[in-house]
């Protein structure tokens, strides 16, 4: 039994190792031999999340074809959809609301995509969020919102009065 557990713990670090390199072809025989496909790191990140943190398109693409939640939080309570709003990964932003991410998923803290992108001054990203439905309205813990985080930032808030 001992060798099951090991295997299996061998086989889950080769699949996180794979999907932050975007290693698709490992990656995918790691889940063809039993891995979960929303299986999580040591450190509480999904699969989907690593691929999609790393600009991994065609990995997330072949992630989300196979089941994987795209609302899967990870040990910090982020959706991968605020970690490419963060990286401002407007492909992989696409794949993930195609397949059912929700576009004002919170973190812990009450963040929300749109507000990570403010943050960080991902314009094109802010833009497409407001397009997708993201609300401008919402507040994080503290009460302060996307346009908030932005000029706080110092980053550009035109888009949100556009």
């Amino acid at each position: 039994m001992t060798g099951t557990i090991v295997d299996r713990e061998a086989l889950v670090a080769l699949a996180v190792d794979a999907a932050r390199h975007g290693d698709t072809d490992t990656m995918m025989r790691a889940v063809a031999a039993g891995i979960d496909v929303n299986v999580v790191s040591p450190r509480g990140d999904s699969l989907l999340m690593l691929v999609c943190y790393n600009g991994h398109a065609d990995a997330v693409r072949a992630l989300l074809d196979l089941g994987a939640d795209p609302n899967q939080r990870d040990a910090k309570g982020q959706a991968p959809l605020s970690g490419v709003a963060f990286k401002g990964l407007l492909d992989i932003a696409q794949l993930l609301v195609e397949a059912g991410a929700e576009i004002d998923a919170r973190s812990l803290e009450g963040r929300t995509p749109l507000m990570m992108a403010a943050a960080f001054n991902r314009e094109e990203m802010v833009a497409w969020l407001l397009a997708h439905g993201a609300s401008p309205d919402a507040r994080d813990g503290a009460g302060l919102r996307a346009i908030d985080l932005a000029r706080a930032m110092g980053a550009n808030v035109g888009v949100f009065e556009a």
